[in-house]
């Protein structure tokens, strides 16, 4: 007898959070797996969204108790009349002998792969639970800045409209208070004084006509006591103070001429894709601007960054100076947090990987946050070999080479990963 235990208990509110952490991290690699698979079908703008996640049924069985044999039990196992002892049994042919097959058949039960969605959160937090960005600095308050209005006590000036009523009214009933006490608690006294004495003669004596006086002054200081007084004013204060708009601008450079062909671009856009996923984490606005070259240079929007076909040479400063440009133009470095990711083969033309060192060390690197460079392709050309000279220098700029779609998350992950942590 097997003995199924199914918890059926409903669940309330946020109940099932715990639960849901415990299935991610049974499922990680299987899910891990379907999240890079998307990766690879979607655009960059268009990357960060839900996923639906299939979990093969060989994965979701319930655990299930079963009672041991125990005991001695007899049991006559069938003989056949194909084999002895020591014979070696053939490999069945045909896959004959394996389980499940393609027929359909008339009888029994089936079970469905398990579908689940992945939230946005989740996939971001799968992919990059253990990164952080380099030189992360949210120093920026947003292009247009944007400001919050907060409450900061209240003063003694301001506008009608921003009058505290009530606490305008406290203060003079305190005032009030504070200099009519002493006087009234003077002039009951006196009071007091001024009736026994009436009681003892017929009012006409010099001592009651100077109590008369005292009094009479007293309740004209009390009288001059004003209701409300300037000094009591008080107004709401509201201060505004600027929200944090952390923004960045992700610069995408690829080389399009004839000797990148299509798998070489396909790895290019899967480093993009990573990059652009992994900012998001850290930056509430990110631009995307996209720079292709040959022998020239042109700014390009996404579809044709990718898909146009292009023939020629390859002139990689042309990308630069117009990287340089715009830069300069639209996103200064005291405004924007600047992140440039560049894919070639590593060929240029003649003496122009020298002037690209140039370019980057005198004008480019100093401006942005970070800079990776990607060569998809093993062999390390003359821009490989320039390139190589600029990371003792700027600890900001990276280099790899990509070979395969397979080293691609590898290797981003070794670019990015956390100040002490392992590959």
């Amino acid at each position: 007898m097997a003995l199924h235990i199914i918890d059926r208990r409903l669940a309330g509110k946020n109940k099932s959070v715990g639960n849901r952490e415990r299935f991610l991290r049974r499922y990680k690699q299987q899910i891990a797996d379907a999240v890079r698979r998307a990766v690879a079908q979607r655009d960059i703008r268009h990357i960060e969204q839900a996923e639906n996640i299939t979990i093969p049924k060989k994965d979701i069985h319930e655990p299930i108790f079963r009672h041991g044999a125990g005991g001695v039990r007899d049991t006559v196992h069938p003989g056949n009349v194909d084999h002895v002892r020591g014979d070696r049994i053939a490999r069945p042919e045909g896959g004959a002998g394996q389980g499940g097959g393609g027929r359909a058949s008339d009888s029994g039960e089936g079970e469905d792969d398990f579908t689940f969605t992945l939230s946005k959160e989740e996939f971001m937090q799968l992919f990059f639970e253990d990164l952080a960005l380099p030189r992360l600095l949210r120093t920026h308050i947003g292009e247009t800045p944007q400001y919050k209005t907060r409450r900061a006590g209240f003063s003694h000036d301001g506008t009608p409209h921003n009058l505290a009523v009530l606490r305008t009214m406290r203060g003079a009933l305190g005032r009030r208070i504070a200099l009519g006490k002493p006087a009234s608690r003077e002039l009951q006294a006196l009071q007091r004084e001024l009736d026994e004495l009436l009681a003892q003669d017929d009012g006409t004596s010099e001592a009651v006509a100077e109590l008369q006086r005292h009094i009479e002054a007293l309740r004209a200081r009390v009288g001059k006591v004003a209701f409300l007084d300037p000094i009591d004013l008080r107004f709401r204060n509201l201060t505004r103070v600027p929200v944090p708009s952390s923004q960045a601008v992700m610069f995408c450079l690829m080389d399009v001429s004839g000797s990148m062909d299509e798998q070489r671009k396909d790895l290019a856009k899967r480093f993009f894709i990573l990059l652009y996923l992994f900012l998001t984490r850290h930056y509430e606005k990110i631009e995307l601007v996209f720079i292709r070259h040959h022998a020239q240079a042109d700014e390009v929007d996404e579809d044709t960054f990718f898909h146009s076909q292009e023939s020629g040479g390859t002139v990689v400063s042309s990308a630069l100076l117009l990287l340089e440009q715009i830069m300069r133009a639209r996103y200064p470095a005291q405004d924007w947090n600047i992140y440039v990711a560049q894919a070639s083969d590593g060929d240029d033309y003649g003496d122009d990987s020298a002037t690209c060192r140039k370019l980057l060390t005198d004008k480019i690197l100093p401006l942005v946050r970070y800079f990776a460079y990607v060569q998809v392709a093993p062999e390390e050309q003359n821009l490989w070999q320039e390139y190589a000279q600029l990371p003792p220098l700027f600890p900001w700029f990276a280099m790899r080479k990509v070979d395969d779609a397979s080293e691609i998350y590898p290797v981003f992950r070794e670019l990015f990963k956390k100040e002490g942590a392992t590959s």
